[in-house]
């Protein structure tokens, strides 16, 4: 293989790469870009791939834990909690959410946040809050990858509740090990608007393959409808307008109207994790 189509693998790999961590973590793609710069700049002996990666993966966690946060609430969004406090029972379910930069919101996402896990503790002693993907850290209209908004700080979903050992429910153990994927199916006699729709593409992943590898988990339904309802009536003091919901565990849960609603058929399934949104407050 010539040396000008060694040369041209390598670039178009860098370019992918640069392009790939761009849209999973917002900043990678610079990062690396940067990393590269320095690599060139130190001439380090040896490999510079291996030194590029050196760089990148030091000069990543530098900038995620102290770059990122101080410049991202300039533009209203601050990182949700990547640790349990007692002040806030409220964490990601897995902590590549935090790594991967998706866990920015406005502040007013964080005390609602707080607030529920603070009503939920006090019914269920002991009980976290777990969220999945929030947003990035800058730029309204700059796209979360798959989710079809979560570009405005305002999105946040949440892992549904299980029943854990002695019933009670838990959080962390979702089906999935990120909370998403992991579908409760409909029951006989419930609506299933999706049925039969002809399109030929839609975000409406159902993975039958990925169900029969995960394990069997039952909803906690009790802690599920408390927390449905929290958001959809005290929520609005925080600024909740919208929560997304499939259809069966609408009715199944008794939460049906309002706030909560269907996403529609070509979004992806939401009978994994509940969708939170907020409104815009003005001057934030």
């Amino acid at each position: 293989m010539s040396r000008l189509l060694m040369a041209t693998l390598r670039g178009l790999g860098f370019l992918t790469a640069v392009v790939v961590l761009t849209l999973v973590t917002q900043i990678g793609g610079a990062v690396l870009l940067g990393a590269w710069v320095l690599a060139r700049i130190w001439r380090p002996r040896g490999r510079r791939s291996l030194a590029t990666a050196g760089l990148f993966t030091a000069l990543y966690a530098a900038a995620s834990l102290w770059v990122v946060p101080p410049l991202a609430q300039l533009g209203g969004r601050v990182p949700l909690p990547c640790t349990l406090s007692a002040d806030a029972p409220v964490r990601p379910q897995n902590p590549i959410y935090c790594v991967l930069n998706r866990h920015y919101a406005t502040p007013q996402v964080g005390a609602m946040l707080t607030a529920l896990a603070g009503d939920l503790s006090r019914r269920y002693p002991g009980l976290q809050v777990a969220y999945l993907d929030a947003n990035f850290p800058f730029i309204d209209g700059f796209p979360l990858l798959p989710h079809r908004s979560h570009d405005d700080g305002r999105k946040v979903d949440l892992a549904f509740f299980y029943a854990g050992p002695a019933g009670r429910p838990s959080a962390a153990i979702t089906p999935s090990p990120i909370g998403y994927w992991g579908f409760e199916q409909p029951r006989p006699g419930d609506p299933t608007p999706c049925a039969g729709d002809p399109r030929t593409w839609t975000l409406r992943w159902d993975m039958p393959w990925l169900q029969h590898l995960l394990p069997a988990r039952d909803l906690h339904e009790g802690a599920n409808r408390a927390m449905v309802l929290w958001l959809a009536n005290s929520g609005t003091r925080f600024g909740v307008e919208r929560l997304l919901l499939e259809p069966h565990l609408q009715r199944r849960w008794g939460v049906e109207g309002g706030l909560i609603r269907f996403q529609g058929c070509s979004a992806a399934r939401h009978d994994d994790h509940l969708h939170v949104q907020i409104r815009a407050f003005v001057g934030r």
